[in-house]
């Protein structure tokens, strides 16, 4: 029996489990647009509605999650593929025990861990289908491969864009990426768009109007709207105290729009036992293109 094939097993058995987290990816065509402040955000509102969170940290190198929680992770991704620490181990608990994994430095990506390391580090993650009920993944911006592979591989995807031509521009470029991969299947995806930054419901609604236009007319593709955040200094105010809006300033009208999405992503159109994929199925798209 060859590596993959092993590989394959250990995910068909884990699929057996009836359990699985329902899992998000958050993700820009660029960065700067908010994306790892609403992952926080997002975090806050589903631990008050009940959920058991978890937030991977996959823009890798990178801190975002940490400093947005002013948390400093004992152990990281890193730490569990390189030194023998477990997936409990290297999870840090944040505000209002939300648990995040840290993308740590010493990894390029996911897809690029020789066959060893990506069998261990599935087995080990999935285990967050046991810990948590939802997954949010932070992805890095822009249009690399590590970043389309996510995309790809989640149920639901949760686009931020901004009024700016630029985020709009790049937002675009990553959804022709996307659409354009030969293993992207667009009907086993929800990608859904956020307005961030906005001065008003009608300007979110404005956003996305035009990429969805684009995105049908030259993709053949359609978005869903999910909802606005509006421009709010607290949210700046929040960053500078490395806490999230949503605790520091509950009141703020961002921390509602949060809260209304939240409750959208969680309360509106859920999907059914058996289109949940978990984490289990989730990697097993970076050991299927393995073989």
């Amino acid at each position: 029996m060859d590596q993959a094939e092993q590989l394959r097993n250990i995910v068909k058995k884990n699929q057996q489990s009836t359990r699985k987290a329902r899992i998000y990816t958050v993700t820009s065509g660029k960065g700067g647009v908010g994306k790892s402040n609403a992952v926080v955000n997002f975090a806050v509102y589903m631990q008050k509605m009940g959920k058991k969170v978890i937030i991977f940290d996959a823009d890798l190198g990178l801190a975002n999650v940490e400093i947005m929680f002013g948390a400093i992770p004992k152990y990281n991704l890193s730490d569990l593929i390189y030194r023998g620490k477990t997936i409990k181990e290297i999870i840090t608990s944040g505000p209002m025990d939300i648990g995040f994994i840290s993308g740590g430095s010493g990894i390029t990506g996911v897809n690029n861990l020789p066959k060893e390391q990506l069998k261990f580090l599935v087995r080990n993650l999935s285990e967050l289908d046991e810990l948590a009920d939802i997954v949010l993944i932070d992805t890095g911006a822009g249009i690399s491969d590590h970043v389309l592979e996510f995309v790809m591989a989640s149920p639901e995807v949760l686009l931020l864009v901004t009024s700016e031509p630029s985020s709009l521009t790049d937002a675009y470029s990553l959804l022709k990426a996307l659409h354009r991969n030969p293993e992207f299947r667009q009907a086993q995806t929800k990608i859904k768009v956020i307005s961030n930054r906005v001065t008003s419901e009608e300007e979110g609604i404005g956003i996305y109007e035009k990429l969805n236009a684009v995105v049908g007319q030259f993709l053949k593709g359609n978005l869903e709207y999910l909802g606005m955040i509006p421009q709010d200094m607290a949210v700046e105010k929040a960053i500078r105290q490395q806490q999230p809006v949503s605790i520091l300033y509950p009141e703020a009208k961002s921390s509602k729009a949060f809260e209304a999405l939240t409750y959208n992503l969680l309360e509106g159109a859920t999907i059914p036992l058996q289109e949940k994929r978990g984490i289990m199925q989730l990697f097993s798209r970076f050991i299927y293109r393995r073989s």
